[in-house]
């Protein structure tokens, strides 16, 4: 018989399991007022056909526009607006057919100035919050649970899930980005409360709380979690807390965008910069910086590589990809050294490359750490390997995001990549759902 003390215990190492995943030039803690703010000269948005963002531009090639001032708005959703990340001119505007956009580039001009946005009674008013937020652009830093796109206009979360923890490899830490806005956090947690009936989780390391429990409503709670990969990832904490389902959707938002939407109710004005790390084995060196949001890469990267082929991925070793410009919610940027992959010609590896079914999965120690400890890993894994999606959201699916198989992606050298397996799954959930 199981003693209730001892499985206590080991119930508890279970949800701390992970793993450290090595990043060459990870950043040196610092001092926040030491960090350097680097805005780059240019600054775009890229869209693929996948993405299909139809829109109706607000502003034309060769406009002047202020810092979070709208650009567009979405033809499905026009309520919700995307808004300038800089102060400057619109330097290109393409769109193809039926209005989807392909780019939107701007060139900086401080003299193009800042938007101010009027915050009213969102403070207090659910309703005029959702508009504000909405218009100012800060709607996108919601993700919501099932599928991970941003809410929609009218969507009312389950729960909401707050992260002041970021375990990915070389991440910043988040209340490093926060410090000195201790205020405004608090204000954005008390308003982001509105839009939920059910809880509101803040996730974050242990040590001194960023924000008092006494001073908070009842429905807000603090969680600890233990910085280890990937423990800092909102899924996994969503799923273990409270978990997605079509129909309740859990939304998660990292803490420098709650500092942003508190900013925005005190002064109206959207927060310039956001903290993003810089690392890799490319690199002389790592580094944080406050840059605007759709930065480009080379220019942060400037003066930090060291020569030779390199690629620069907007994301973290994981889950990153390669990119010009800082992907919208990416808080990383990792510069690694380009090399040449020379595989043997084994004939069981050749085998297996060319076969009809995905490579095998081996269970290990590392695959279950890899989820967390949460999650039933194998099951799970071999869910989406045979596309399996009853078992898949039995096991607790639709709480992740491609995000939080990326580990899993790392320890298993999977093919196809379990993140794309999960991707795909999720998508063909999506379209059952709406049919």
């Amino acid at each position: 018989m199981q003693v209730p003390g001892v499985w206590t215990q080991a119930w508890a190492r279970g949800l701390s399991r992970g793993l450290d995943v090595p990043v060459a030039n990870a950043p040196a803690p610092v001092e926040p007022a030491e960090i350097e703010t680097r805005i780059s000269e240019e600054a775009a948005l890229l869209a693929s056909a996948e993405d299909d963002l139809r829109i109706e531009p607000l502003v034309a090639r060769g406009d002047s526009v202020a810092q979070g001032a709208p650009l567009f708005r979405f033809r499905r959703h026009p309520e919700v607006a995307i808004t300038a990340p800089m102060a400057g001119m619109v330097a290109h505007l393409d769109l193809d057919l039926g209005h989807r956009l392909r780019r939107i580039a701007l060139f900086h001009d401080d003299g193009a100035g800042r938007y101010r946005h009027d915050p009213g009674a969102a403070a207090q008013e659910p309703a005029a919050l959702r508009r504000l937020l909405q218009d100012s652009g800060l709607w996108q830093a919601f993700r919501s649970r099932p599928f991970g796109r941003f809410p929609l206009p009218a969507e009312v979360p389950a729960a909401l899930c707050v992260m002041v923890l970021d375990t990915r490899p070389g991440a910043a830490d988040p209340r490093l980005a926060i410090a000195g806005g201790e205020r405004a956090f608090e204000i954005g947690v008390r308003a982001i409360s509105q839009l939920t009936e059910g809880p509101v989780l803040i996730c974050q390391e242990a040590g001194a709380e960023v924000i008092a429990r006494n001073i908070l409503p009842r429905r807000v709670k603090i969680l600890t979690v233990p910085r280890i990969h990937p423990q800092g990832l909102a899924g996994v904490q969503v799923h273990r807390h409270f978990p997605a389902r079509p129909g309740a959707p859990v939304w998660d938002i990292g803490a420098e965008d709650v500092l942003a939407i508190g900013e925005l109710l005190e002064t109206g004005y959207l927060r310039q910069t956001r903290l993003v790390s810089v690392s890799g084995d490319a690199l002389r060196e790592g580094r944080l910086i406050r840059t605007q949001p759709w930065a480009d890469l080379r220019g942060l990267c400037r003066g930090l590589l060291r020569p030779g082929p390199s690629a620069i991925l907007s994301g973290s070793l994981l889950e990153g990809q390669e990119a010009r410009w800082l992907r919208p919610g990416d808080r990383q940027v990792t510069a690694r050294v380009r090399r040449e992959r020379k595989e043997g010609a084994h004939w069981f590896r050749s085998a297996l490359s060319r076969a009809s079914r995905p490579l095998p999965l081996i269970p290990t120690a590392a695959a279950d750490q890899a989820l967390g400890g949460g999650v039933a890993a194998m099951p799970l894994l071999r869910a989406l390997s045979s596309g399996d999606a009853e078992t898949a959201i039995r096991l607790g699916v639709l709480s992740l995001l491609p995000e939080d198989l990326a580990l899993a992606d790392y320890v298993t050298c999977a093919q196809p990549a379990l993140s794309a397996l999960l991707a795909g799954l999720l998508e063909r959930i999506e379209q059952e759902e709406v049919a």
